[in-house]
């Protein structure tokens, strides 16, 4: 499962003068399981390069930040212990979470939909001497046994971009033991609403809280090329909640004191005044 793919780009996006996807477009529309998925891999296996040379440093590359704020699993133990347990990472990325619980004693399997990241995934754990296991897979259909994991997390990684957040709730519930626990970080709520912004004179309402239409980014002939979906936290309480776990706690993280990063609308001077992540913190009865 460390044979991640390797050679030309795994995506042919066009890119912009930053190295990302260039978006021809943007709008706030439906968009389903199939073509988020698509979209999302395709964006992920393109943006691989830029993303981690932006913000590779700060991530690390045996390290569990938990979010933008600077929470890291070190100080949070959100998870419990991990010694001699075996950890599902979903949407890990170039994988340094799963390569800080290897360190931490656990036996972790790394999980992403984006070849790119899994390649480049693959080179750290022969520059780190970390080898995690890597498995590219949909989270919406876990290819693991039923009850196989001790825990499962996902630092940023899956959720935001599905559709349906139950579904892949569900199959994370379907793959952990009786009394696992699962955490996940997601973009806090109440980010929507307000411009994409690190300054805190940016801090007002454009757009409703409450509607659920994904953010869509289009190339220049309109194909859908990355998608980001939106959901309340009672969204989020009722999906947790119908997927079969038990919320044990929701955390909003508060900006670490002496960071100085700033990445995309988290910066120290807006963290200080509204949460920028929401941390869903879930047993399987």
């Amino acid at each position: 499962m460390d044979g991640a793919p390797a050679g030309p780009p795994l995506s042919s996006l066009p890119l912009a003068d930053d190295g990302y996807p260039a978006a021809g477009g943007v709008t706030r529309r439906a968009a389903g399981p199939a073509e988020s998925a698509r979209a999302n891999r395709d964006w992920w296996d393109a943006a691989a390069p830029a993303y981690l040379a932006e913000h590779g440093s700060d991530l690390g590359d045996a390290d569990f930040l938990w979010c933008p704020e600077g929470l890291r699993e070190a100080d949070a133990h959100l998870l419990g212990d991990v010694t001699g347990a075996r950890v599902l990472e979903i949407g890990c990325g170039s994988a340094p979470c799963s390569r800080w619980l290897r360190s931490a004693g656990a036996e972790p399997l790394a999980l992403d939909v984006s070849g790119g990241m899994l390649a480049r995934a693959a080179e750290l754990n022969r520059a780190t001497g970390l080898a995690v296991p890597l498995l590219q897979a949909d989270a919406g259909a876990l290819p693991l046994a039923d009850a196989s994991v001790d825990l499962a997390c996902s630092a940023f990684g899956g959720l935001p971009f599905v559709s349906d957040a139950r579904a892949v709730l569900a199959e994370v519930a379907r793959v952990l033991r009786p009394g696992g626990r699962f955490v996940a970080s997601v973009n806090h709520p109440m980010r929507w609403p307000m411009p994409d912004s690190p300054d805190p004179a940016d801090l007002r309402v454009v757009s409703s809280y409450f509607d659920r239409r994904p953010y869509v980014e289009t190339d220049g002939s309109g194909r859908t090329v990355y998608v980001e979906h939106h959901r309340t936290i009672g969204d989020w309480v009722r999906a947790v909640v119908g997927a079969g776990f038990a919320l044990t706690d929701l955390v909003e993280p508060e900006w670490t004191p002496g960071r100085t990063e700033t990445w995309g609308q988290w910066s120290p001077a807006r963290g200080q005044l509204v949460p920028g992540t929401l941390i869903l913190v879930c047993s399987r009865p």
